[in-house]
């Protein structure tokens, strides 16, 4: 099951049947749960296999597009004019995705009527504490490679934005160096274009194992609240598309979903927004953003738009709410939504980060601890709709932002 690039976004929508089919069948047909187990972890083997081979081109993959970028631009006016307008969207944004989860938490009540109570039983999640001097402090790296080694986005932005500026200083001097980041770049997409071949194989193992382990029966254990989180996410949905229609048109906008589709079917198969990475930047470029502008507002977004994540801390924190019979007062609505839009930039890079989000979040509100075990089982569900959102709010907005810059762009010819 090795794609071509022309049939990669069919394969990959054929993989995601193939899998739910042959999930379901295992978990239905095997009745020994060792064997079913052993055969999870097969897939869940190859599917780590193509997450690590993607992981491991992220950060030169970063680093190149924004050195190679920068090192073009005008200078930090540029920069900081980009940094700016993407920053306005993110915040909009997230608060869109805090009034969609809010909305249908209102309408809902999800978790209503579930009346259950504390135990000593914990989460098994330990959220560091948020420390807004540390998150600034780790923004510039002590060491680059270390930074590197550990795919984390922010200190690798600020360094190749400072690499950027000293090219763009250097003149002529700089040339060579800009032309190494150059065929850094190309060489890096090209080794992406060869990974990405693997998609459809390890989309199927993903999707696979997940049913094959908790089968459809999770989905409607837990109805009320994976239905409402997707209304919430569909409200979102919609508001993106609205601005995006409003900021690029509409036939820019129905060009620009087309280009998305294939990284957010990524996304939302693996749950993983890296392995969506090299080909949101592809598709971005192929569709005419240049890459000064998507290797800066991609990264970018990939620490502080995380909207669809955004929309799942509100929605899980009342859900939880709910479930306890706690009743939270609009001040502390408030209060909660401020913070989930700060702790979630302090843990974007952590596993299961929207969950240890809310982990962090909960218990300043009075909630107990063992609410957030009862929605880990099934966060996977969850974790794939969220995802798939990220991937597309960040195309989306790395295209206005294109769009924004069109003066200063257009002798490239771009858009």
């Amino acid at each position: 099951m090795i794609a071509s690039p022309r049939n990669l976004t069919r394969q990959i929508i054929a993989a995601s049947a193939l899998g739910i089919v042959f999930g379901l069948a295992v978990h239905a047909l095997i009745g020994d749960p060792t064997r079913a187990e052993n055969l999870v972890a097969a897939l869940d083997f190859v599917t780590s296999l193509f997450l690590r081979a993607i992981k491991m081109l992220i950060a030169p993959l970063v680093l190149a597009a924004l050195v190679s970028g920068i090192g073009r631009t005008e200078g930090l006016e540029s920069v900081g004019r980009m940094a700016g307008r993407a920053m306005l969207w993110f915040i909009g944004a997230g608060l869109l995705a805090a009034l969609a989860a809010l909305a249908v938490a209102a309408l809902l009540a999800p978790g209503a009527g579930l009346h259950l109570h504390a135990t000593a039983a914990g989460s098994g999640v330990r959220p560091p504490p948020f420390d807004i001097a540390g998150f600034l402090r780790n923004i510039i790296p002590t060491s680059i490679a270390d930074a590197m080694a550990r795919n984390d986005v922010l200190p690798i932005l600020f360094f190749a934005i400072l690499a950027g500026f000293a090219l763009a200083r250097m003149g002529e001097a700089g040339a060579g160096l800009l032309r190494l980041a150059d065929g850094l770049l190309g060489m890096m997409l090209t080794m992406a274009g060869l990974v990405m071949r693997f998609a459809p194989l390890a989309v199927f193992c993903a999707i696979a194992a997940a049913l094959a382990k908790d089968g459809a029966g999770v989905i409607v254990t837990y109805a009320g609240f994976v239905g409402g989180f997707y209304l919430a996410l569909g409200l979102l949905w919609l508001a993106m598309i609205g601005a995006g229609a409003l900021a690029l048109g509409r036939h820019a906008l129905r060009d620009l979903l087309g280009a998305l589709r294939q990284p957010a079917l990524i996304a939302l198969a693996t749950t993983s927004a890296e392995a969506a990475y090299p080909a949101l930047l592809q598709k971005l470029e192929g569709y005419g953003v240049p890459n000064r502008v998507a290797g800066f507002v991609l990264p970018l977004g990939y620490a502080f738009n995380l909207i669809g994540s955004m929309c799942y801390c509100t929605f899980a924190v009342l859900f939880i709410a709910h479930a306890y019979d706690v009743l939270l007062s609009p001040a502390q609505i408030a209060q909660l939504l401020f913070m989930l839009f700060v702790t979630s930039k302090g843990i974007a890079n952590m596993p299961r980060a929207s969950i240890v989000v809310v982990a962090a979040t909960a218990p300043h509100f009075g909630l107990p601890e063992a609410g957030i075990a009862f929605i880990l089982g099934i966060d996977h569900v969850l974790d794939m709709g969220r995802t798939a959102t990220n991937v597309v709010a960040n195309g989306i907005v790395a295209a206005i932002v294109a769009r924004s810059e069109q003066p200063a762009i257009a002798p490239e010819g771009e858009f």
